[in-house]
């Protein structure tokens, strides 16, 4: 059995608004297609109305027939209450009604054929070749921004970003061609972020700080692409992995306006990183001279280097040259106010620390009087500064020696260089 061929004589009559018909020269085809789009609009909403009004009188009297139905059983159920001729009358009425409800309903039934038969055999048009089966809308709605981190959050998301990716982003600051770092960051897609960036902007001053140059400007031209394409999703609101290839593509064929303010960009980077570097390294100087000059305080709190420099010239040679009567001679010569004065800091500073004048046992606590010498310890106790002045009248009380005594105590051991000389200004 042959299968039965196809008709497609449906679709020879189908009505285009800006269908390709030869026109006129002198008749606008633009406007000529907007009449008969104007037009076949029109007929539409005819043959809707015509159709809305057709359903709306066929419901109507379907309503009336079933209506009147009704009430001939209702009138028949209570014939015995009413009289004979009364039903009767009532009921031919009804029978009445019904014969021209009926009559109207195959009236109603054949303006359905006619209307449908207008129907099929009107041209199909872009609005009438297909219906929608089903219709599906879907509102996509942008996500919630989240509250911005705080210091503590930062840090800590920096600090888990460089454990995880740490070796990645050097491997990506060691790249020279644009295709090599797309197709790296098209690998690696974690890396494009904003603790990506902090990074090899971070390594970038410290290379500096090691005098790294070369190895610095390579770095900070990685930095400057990270910064770009994180720019060109905030611009575009995107995520910024996706900006990644449009970017490249960008700057491997951009003109040489794009070019160049990229490459200002770099160059204040980079002066900016020069910046820093210089500013840390004066920061570690300052912190090392502090924590030199913290550790030669003396017992007083000053630094001896500083009150060095504040002596008198005699007193800075007697220093020097480490010489104690010397040192003892410059001090009787001062004002007694001055001389006071500098011992007291020199003795805070360590710069001048008298012997013990106090000798204990486990039995009992003898005071001497005070010796004729001083010493310069490393380290250095307290002592009070009346040592000066009692050093002071020692050496007045010497002047009034006979010549015999005097050279006894020149032939004493006591006046012997004690052990352990050293001067703490070097």
């Amino acid at each position: 059995m042959m299968a039965r061929p196809l008709d497609y004589s449906r679709w020879d009559h189908i009505e285009v608004s800006d269908d390709e018909d030869e026109t006129h020269p002198n008749v606008d085809t633009q406007s000529l297609f907007r009449w008969r789009h104007q037009a076949r609009v029109e007929r539409m909403e005819e043959q809707k109305k015509e159709r809305q009004d057709f359903e709306r009188g066929s419901l109507d009297n379907k309503k009336k027939l079933e209506e009147t139905r009704k009430k001939l059983e209702d009138l028949s159920a209570c014939a015995e209450a009413e009289t004979k001729e009364q039903v009767e009358a009532q009921v031919l009425k009804l029978q009445m009604e019904m014969s021209e409800l009926k009559k109207q309903e195959k009236e109603w039934k054949q303006k359905e054929e006619e209307l449908t038969k207008k129907e099929k055999l009107t041209p199909w048009n872009v609005d009438t070749l297909s219906k929608d089966k089903w219709e599906k809308t879907v509102i996509n709605k942008k996500p919630a921004k989240k509250a911005e981190a705080t210091e503590e959050e930062k840090e800590e998301m920096q600090r888990t970003f460089v454990e995880k990716n740490e070796k990645l982003c050097k491997k990506f600051g060691m790249f020279k061609k644009y295709d090599d770092s797309m197709q790296f960051l098209t690998d690696h897609p974690e890396l494009v972020c904003d603790e990506c960036a902090n990074y090899l902007a971070i390594w970038c001053i410290n290379l500096q700080v090691e005098e790294k140059t070369a190895l610095m400007d390579q770095v900070a031209h990685q930095t400057i692409i990270m910064q770009y394409i994180l720019e060109l999703a905030k611009s575009l609101d995107a995520d910024p992995r996706a900006c990644v290839k449009p970017f490249f593509s960008r700057i491997k064929t951009a003109d040489k306006q794009y070019t160049d303010a990229f490459n200002d960009e770099l160059d204040s980077f980079k002066t900016r990183v020069r910046g820093r570097a210089e500013a840390r390294i004066e920061r570690a100087m300052k912190e090392a001279e502090e924590e030199e000059r913290q550790k030669r305080l003396g017992p007083g709190g000053l630094d001896p280097v500083e009150v060095f420099e504040s002596l008198p010239q005699v007193l800075k040679d007697c220093f020097e040259k480490q010489d104690i009567p010397m040192l003892q001679k410059a001090i009787t010569e001062l004002p007694e106010e001055d001389a006071r004065h500098h011992i007291d800091r020199c003795i805070k500073s360590g710069l001048w620390v008298p012997q013990d004048t106090t000798t204990t046992t486990t039995t009992t606590t003898t005071t001497t009087p005070p010796p004729t010498e001083h010493r310069f310890p490393t380290k250095v106790p307290d002592e009070n500064t009346d040592t000066v002045l009692r050093r002071r009248k020692a050496t007045e009380d010497g002047d009034n020696k006979t010549d015999s005594e005097q050279e006894e105590e020149d032939d004493s051991p006591d006046d012997e260089k004690p052990p352990g000389w050293q001067c703490r200004v070097q």
